[in-house]
Order: C-alpha cells, then structure tokens, then sequence
C-alpha cells in the first residue's frame, strides 16, 4: 500500500512539473522580428488622398444677432468700468461699442460714443486711442458730409501722430486724407445760376 502511494505521487509530480515546463516554454516563445519599413511616405495610407485636397477657409459673417450680443457684453462691461470708475478701460469699451454701431450703420450713436471715448482718452493722455477715436470720428463726419470738420480731425490725428513718432497712425491717417480728397472731389458740383438782367426780365414781361 505503502509502495503504492509513493508510485502515485511520483507520478503527479511528474505530470506537474511537465505542465509548469510547458508553460514556462510558452512565456519564453520568441517570434520573428518585425520587418523594419524603409518606405516613410502616406501614399499607401486609405485615406491619403485627403491630404491633397484644398482646405477651405471658412468666414463666419457677423449677423445682426451676433453684432447684438456683441453690443450687450460690451455694454455691459462699460457700464461696470464707469461704475467703479476704472474709466480708462471704459474708453476702450466705448470705442469697441463705436466700431460695432458703424458696422450697422448707426452713425449717430457712433458718433456719440468715440465723444465719450476721446474726452477720457484725452484726460488719461492716452493717444494712441485718442488718435483712433479721431480718425473713426472723422470716417463719421465724412459720411455726413462734413468734410471740413472730418478733414480737421484728421490733421490733429496726423500732428499727434507725428510728435508721438507713430509712423504706422501717419501711414493711416495719409491715406484716409488722400481718399477724404478724392471723396470730396467725386461730389457733383451744384450749377451756377446767374440772375437774369432787368433788360431781359422786361423783355420777358
């Protein structure tokens, strides 16, 4: 019996120790290595083909709704700057409501908040801002057709420009002066109506 048992657990030794020999040689398999790639181009890719087609830009137009939003955060933010009277960055919230206005044609409050916009630049001595706030409210009055007034603006822009050495501003302001020219030169020209003489009234009478 004895010797029995002792034949037995050789024999599940021996069938162990073959299952553990066997797993050990699966953890230890070696496969072929991978063949390096020499060719590093996209051509073979599916979708390759997408890399050589045109990317469009797409321009996302600023609809009357968006220019409202626009004008109701930024309206927002002046009336907080005013409030805590952090009236340099109003300034700035002003000019920005000003640009927005002019993109819908509303000339009139544009022109109302470059006013207010100017004052304060002025008083800070911001001139940067105040050349730009010059040069918007002379864009307004020339297409009121305040020419004389539009041109006055412009050369105080220009003067401020020059003693501060902002050549870009210069550049600008030139321009706008040379197209405030042609503008004003394109403009039909009333006629000239003399008064008839006494002679030819009589005669006509």
């Amino acid at each position: 019996m004895r010797f029995t048992l002792i034949i037995i657990c050789c024999l599940f030794g021996l069938s162990a120790q073959a299952q553990w020999y066997h797993i050990d040689l699966k953890k230890h398999i070696r496969f072929p290595r991978i063949a390096e790639v020499t060719d590093h181009s996209i051509s073979k890719l599916p979708h390759s083909a997408l890399s050589y087609q045109k990317i469009k830009l797409i321009y996302l137009d600023r609809s009357d709704y968006n220019l409202e939003a626009a004008e109701r955060q930024v309206t927002k933010t002046a009336q907080h700057n005013m409030r805590f009277r952090v009236y340099s960055e109003a300034s700035y919230n002003f000019n920005e409501l000003a640009g927005l206005y002019l993109q819908q044609n509303r000339l009139t409050e544009a022109k109302w908040f470059l006013l207010q916009s100017n004052n304060i630049s002025r008083a800070d001595n911001n001139d940067k801002l105040t050349i730009a706030n010059l040069i918007g409210l002379a864009t307004i009055k020339a297409e009121l057709g305040d020419f004389t007034q539009a041109q006055q603006d412009l050369t105080e822009a220009h003067e401020m420009a020059m003693n501060r050495g902002f050549r870009d501003d210069m550049l600008l302001i030139e321009k706008k002066i040379s197209d405030l020219k042609q503008k004003r030169q394109s403009l039909p020209k009333p006629e000239l109506r003399y008064a008839e003489t006494p002679a030819a009234t009589a005669k006509a009478g």
